[in-house]
């Protein structure tokens, strides 16, 4: 069975609603997982905007999820560390989620919320790391992804 990623917020390639984004709530969505590998020993979870204005622009990253987690609630905690999950700090420069906020008038852009599923418990990355440094330790150890896509413009 193939690994899926769904939102109860909004459907793949669907429109993020507000509450999600900086002009709403700046919360994260839900997210739900399931058909993992067998090898698979924990998940990482990132997001991010291919069509930012200056390049790919990462809104999250969620690491070190145990492999018995199947999802992610509604309004994750914004900290660094939550039990033994961890967040990298996006490019808004902050821990934790930050939500859809593309430029006024800058068109459609595209969310790319990616779950992979790791053959390591855990990354090493120190406290400080970047979601790009995330994506690039993770990346090696992924034993397969699966991509939901959501769509904001302002």
């Amino acid at each position: 069975m193939a690994m899926t990623l769904e939102s109860s917020a909004f459907e793949n390639n669907a429109r993020v609603p507000d509450r999600y984004t900086c002009t709403g709530g700046d919360i994260s969505p839900p997210l739900a997982w399931s058909g993992a590998p067998a090898r698979t020993r924990s998940f990482t979870v990132l997001c991010r905007d291919p069509d930012a204005p200056g390049g790919t622009w990462y809104h999250w990253a969620v690491f070190d999820i145990p492999v018995d987690q199947s999802g992610l609630p509604e309004a994750y905690p914004k900290q660094a560390r939550s039990g033994g999950i961890r967040q990298a700090v996006n490019d808004f420069r902050r821990s934790g989620y930050g939500g859809p906020c593309p430029p006024p008038g800058h068109g459609v852009h595209h969310y790319r919320f990616r779950l992979l599923a790791l053959d390591v418990e855990r990354l090493e990355l120190d406290r400080y790391a970047k979601c790009a440094d995330v994506a690039n330790a993770a990346e090696p150890h992924a034993l397969e992804e699966v991509v939901l896509v959501g769509t904001y413009s302002r």
